[in-house]
């Protein structure tokens, strides 16, 4: 893998989607942290499964997004992104964190290459592409809509959770609202503190510019998804703390729940 011409044979995305799907179905379990978390240990050791996700990225590398409607383009997108992910993380696992993976082909700077994201991977449509250039080239610019933040998954426990399947257009409006609640409603998204001032994650700060620009337009944000009972807690604190991410890997390392 990595390194994947644009002349693999074309599945139908549904099809194409169904493997993906299975695959994170098979890998991905809810947490009773509320965290999702991958079995990377047991994902490494299938050799079909590691050949079926390699297939996958083939498949879809090989597809053009460009002529997709915004809804399909977008899921496109995103379980590309999250499909790379997953493959970085399994050929260099165990690892204790993304950020220990270097990002390669480019000049080395600790300050700006801890982790994976400069590494172009994958072939789409004549154009070698990294994860940032999916994300922030492409994803943000195209669609300028916070919940991509929601959609791609950085292999992290302060991460908005990956899904145990495909982001699909058929639903993706519904989806992506839920993952935005999911969230939000979360303490990895934003805690209330006893102050009233509010704690809330890095992912607000660093792209602050897609949630309105400023304090207020993250608060504001936050209300769009919160629950009742803190959207009450939020109507009182508008006063942005600090700012917490954890990049520690997502791992399983306990029995999911049920």
């Amino acid at each position: 893998m990595l390194g994947l011409a644009a002349t693999a044979a074309i599945a139908p995305p549904a099809r194409a989607e169904a493997t993906l799907d299975a695959l994170l179905g098979r890998y991905v379990g809810a947490y009773v942290d509320g965290v999702n978390r991958v079995r990377y240990a047991a994902w490494k050791n299938a050799a079909a499964d590691l050949a079926a996700l390699d297939a996958w990225i083939a498949e879809a590398a090989a597809r053009r997004p460009s002529g997709m409607a915004r809804a399909e383009a977008f899921a496109y997108w995103a379980n590309l992104y999250n499909a790379l992910t997953l493959m970085v993380v399994l050929q260099r696992y165990p690892v204790r964190s993304i950020r220990d993976i270097r990002s390669t082909g480019v000049p080395f700077d600790p300050r700006q290459f801890i982790g994976p994201w400069r590494t172009r991977l994958v072939t789409v449509e004549g154009r070698r592409l990294s994860l940032d250039d999916i994300e922030h080239e492409t994803m943000r610019p195209t669609f300028r809509d916070p919940r991509v933040h929601y959609a791609v998954n950085c292999a992290s426990i302060g991460c908005p959770n990956l899904r145990p399947r495909t982001w699909r257009a058929a639903t993706l409006e519904q989806d992506l609202d839920a993952a935005a609640a999911d969230f939000v409603n979360h303490a990895r998204g934003v805690t209330v503190l006893p102050d009233g001032r509010l704690r809330v994650s890095s992912i607000y700060r660093w792209f602050r510019e897609d949630f309105g620009g400023d304090d207020a337009g993250v608060v504001a944000h936050l209300r769009r998804h919160a629950a009742p009972a803190l959207v009450a807690r939020l109507s009182a604190g508008t006063v942005i703390a600090e700012d917490i991410y954890d990049w520690t890997l997502n791992d399983a390392g306990e029995p999911p729940r049920g």
